[in-house]
Order: C-alpha cells, then structure tokens, then sequence
C-alpha cells in the first residue's frame, strides 16, 4: 500500500470517528497517525488500523482475535502492545469504530507514562 493510500485510508478512518477537522492526520513512519488535540490514539499501517488500548480493550481484542502492532528491527520482532489490530467487526461498524475511537483516546499517555510501558515485548527472530 503506497503512502499515498494509507493516507487516504486514514483520512477516511478518521471521518467516520469525529466530524471534519477533528482529527489530524500526520505521517508516521510508514503509515499515518491519527492525532486529537495533539494526542496520538492510533495509526494505520499498510491498510491495517491499530487503536491505542486499555487493559480492557486489549482484552476484548484478543477475544476477537486481533493481534498487537509488531516490526522487525534491529534483527529483531518487536511487539507494541498499546497498539492493537482493529477487529473487522469494528471497523464495519461506524458507531462502534467512533466509541473505540474515544476509548483509545482516554487510554493515552499520561504524564507518569514510561516508554517501558509502551513496548512491553521483544522477541529475537526465529
């Protein structure tokens, strides 16, 4: 998916959670974040939304199956796990997108937030 696309993807995303001009759509490594009130709740990444998650959340995502943001660095897989893959079902369902929307908003950094919190698993490649 072309930068391009995922930007388009995004701006899209973002149209369904909030009215225009709400959410800002910024470049993020290789995709787009979706940023409100210069706070980063979520992303795209090669056509896959990922929300910012809660304890609670990150449960009900993997119930659905969903899987949390990982890359390769360094020789390495790297786990994000306070970002998560968006379930189909949510991403089909604007009112349900909008409400995990607002819930990835409030499972933001706080001012005690740490950077360990942010990548809690690394694991070597194979």
């Amino acid at each position: 998916m072309t930068s391009e696309a995922t930007r388009e993807l995004a701006l899209d995303f973002a149209s369904q959670i909030a009215p225009a001009g709400c959410i800002d759509v910024r470049r993020f490594f290789g995709g787009s974040a979706l940023v409100r009130n210069g706070v980063q709740f979520g992303f795209v990444m090669k056509g896959t939304l990922y929300l910012r998650v809660d304890e609670a959340m990150r449960a009900e995502f993997e119930a659905d199956g969903s899987e949390p943001f990982s890359y390769r660095a360094a020789g390495r897989e790297v786990t994000v796990r306070r970002y998560y893959a968006v379930p189909a079902h949510v991403v089909d369902d604007p009112a349900l997108l909008h409400g995990y929307a607002e819930r990835a908003l409030h499972a933001t950094a706080t001012p005690d937030h740490r950077l360990s919190d942010t990548i809690l698993a690394v694991s070597p490649s194979g």
